[in-house]
């Protein structure tokens, strides 16, 4: 499709698909509505891919994956009411997680607005909470114009979602002729030369200065920049929750990488947090789940670089710096820094990490003569590990096996405990995980980016109450050719709050038992590869055979019901 300048008038849904294209969007995810009828017709002839979802939180949640590898916005396409509300999930992930995301809703014609027609709803007060902008496209001629700001609104400053209502009758409308319109360019705001000679400073005083990075946009360059540097100044780096990707864990020559923040976190990173007498947060604000809550670390001498606003910042500021994060810390790598840092804390630091993050598998146990089966979820089995799988092992096989650029992706709840722990991420955009602990995004983000890494491997490890949640994307990815491995964890539970149930009403759980299917055989019936894994033994040979089917994967593993998170000895 060209109409960059068209001889004749086109309409308003071919005009927007005409500015996808010239934005390099590449793939657009949606289910379909009759609201939009004439971008989809305007996608039959366009270069972009239209993946079809079996669900739109499904279609939410992809786009977000792809915003979140590619730092391009992720585009999706939804009809109005139902859809729209379907969708809102990933909005509000998109939101929370500074993602960029853009998504189309179908709306009623203008004429019926007001009249409580046919899946009518308020756009504005749906999403005006959780999205940067939301804008009603109530004008044709302004299409390409419309979609071109969305784009950039999407990406720029702190990262975010954006949503355009698209009414049904107007996108039939002739849009004039003056065609796409350039995209916008992205500014990256860099620090100044004062500016980083006061960071400088600030780091030459202090005996204990910790580094927190986050955010999006992170690159081999700026993060292997970033370790290396303050490796050789002895000054720890710790990631915000679900940020684990920023900097490399593994390289040579040198690396200071020793953990992450928020839940599933070592308790070696949280003491960094608390010691910490300078902190330079890099991306990341020092938010509620980074500091357990608003409670630690809020007194420190602290440096915050962010491009936009210090929005969900808690505590003390003594230098707000409004730059691209990724980009300060190649300028500060690059800066001659020296510091009096206590070599000794920076030791420690690093030795605890390795060992928190090193998987030393359950220690074996008499096994039952029955065959292993999960437990009733109100029944525990200690001292069974024989006759399940051990997480813990089945993570030191896949730091063994997994390619060094393998795109991990995960939903919420304790089974995302293992991968975050002890799964190491040695390149950029290599995880996908929701910052604001939506369940359902890691089969959809899986399928995402396999899409958009096709040379990559790409492995999800899903708990049964999550997979469930969008385990029926499983069929777009074979019907698009996606070939993601997936881990299907199934303990009979949610195990998450059933922890917080034994924690606070012991003996009473209530409202969390699961009854589940035999997944590998939902999984063959895709047309995926399909097998069940009942003991740790067996599941090197599985995923091995999982790989070299060359299709969609799920391995469903049996978990011991009373198993609710890694082993807190290191």
């Amino acid at each position: 499709m060209n109409v960059e300048s068209p001889s004749r008038p086109v309409s308003a849904g071919h005009l927007i698909v005409a500015q996808l294209e010239r934005e390099g969007v590449r793939r657009v995810y949606g289910v379909p509505g009759e609201s939009y009828l004439d971008v989809l017709d305007g996608l039959y002839d366009s270069e972009i891919s239209t993946v079809v979802t079996r669900h739109e939180g499904g279609a939410g949640f992809m786009a977000l994956a792809e915003g979140r590898l590619t730092g391009r916005p992720g585009v999706a396409l939804v009809t109005r009411g139902p859809g729209a509300a379907n969708a809102f999930i990933a909005v509000h992930t998109a939101h929370q997680d500074a993602t960029p995301l853009v998504l189309f809703v179908g709306l009623i014609p203008v004429p019926d607005r007001g009249r409580e027609a046919f899946q009518e709803f308020d756009l504005t007060g749906w999403f005006g909470t959780t999205a940067k902008k939301v804008v009603t496209l109530d004008d044709p001629t302004a299409a390409a114009r419309v979609v071109a700001d969305a784009l950039h609104t999407a990406r720029s400053g702190r990262p975010g979602p954006v949503v355009i209502g698209l009414p049904e009758d107007v996108l039939t409308h002739p849009a004039g002729t003056s065609g796409t319109v350039e995209p916008l360019s992205l500014a990256r705001p860099r620090a100044s030369e004062s500016a980083l000679k006061e960071v400088a400073g600030r780091v030459e005083r202090a005996r204990r200065p910790l580094i927190v990075v986050g955010g999006e946009g992170w690159s081999a360059e700026s993060g292997e920049h970033l370790v290396r540097w303050a490796a050789a100044r002895s000054i720890p780096v710790v990631s915000d929750f679900r940020s684990y990707d920023a900097v490399p864990h593994e390289i040579d020559g040198g690396n200071a990488f020793v953990g992450s923040l928020g839940y599933g976190r070592g308790d070696h990173a949280a003491g960094l947090l608390d010691e910490a007498d300078l902190t330079l947060f890099l991306g990341a604000p020092r938010a509620d789940v980074l500091s357990d809550g608003y409670r630690r670390g809020l007194d420190s001498e602290t440096v915050l670089v962010l491009p936009g606003a210090a929005l969900g910042h808690a505590g003390r500021i003594d230098q707000l710096i409004q730059a691209d994060a990724p980009a300060f810390a190649r300028d500060l790598a690059m800066s001659p820094v020296s510091t009096g840092a206590d070599e000794g804390w920076f030791r420690a630091a690093r030795e605890a990490f390795l060992r928190f993050s090193t998987p030393v598998p359950a220690p074996s146990s008499p096994v039952s003569s029955e065959p292993a089966s999960p437990l009733p979820a109100d029944v525990s089995a200690p001292g069974r590990s024989d006759a399940y799988v051990d997480m813990t092992a089945v993570m030191g096989v896949l730091r063994t096996e997994l390619a060094r650029d393998a795109v991990i992706t995960f939903g919420a709840g304790n089974h995302a405990l293992w991968p975050a722990r002890y799964l190491p991420h040695r390149s950029p955009a290599s995880l996908v995980a929701p910052r604001n602990g939506a369940m359902g995004l890691g089969i959809p983000a899986a399928v995402a980016a396999s899409l958009a890494f096709p040379g990559r491997e790409v492995v999800s490890v899903a708990g049964d109450g999550c997979f469930m949640m969008n385990g029926q994307e499983l069929a777009t990815a074979v019907g698009y050719g996606a070939s993601p491995i997936v881990l299907v964890v199934d303990n009979g539970c949610y195990a998450t709050i059933r922890q917080h149930q034994e924690d606070t009403y012991p003996g009473r759980p209530s409202g969390t038992h699961l009854t589940n299917p035999d997944f590998a055989a939902w999984a063959r019936s895709f047309g995926a590869f399909g097998e069940t894994v009942r003991s740790t033994a067996d599941f090197g040979d599985a995923f091995l055979r999982a790989r070299a089917s060359g299709l969609p994967a799920v391995l469903h593993l049996f978990q011991d019901p009373s198993v609710r998170a890694p082993s807190t000895a290191v």
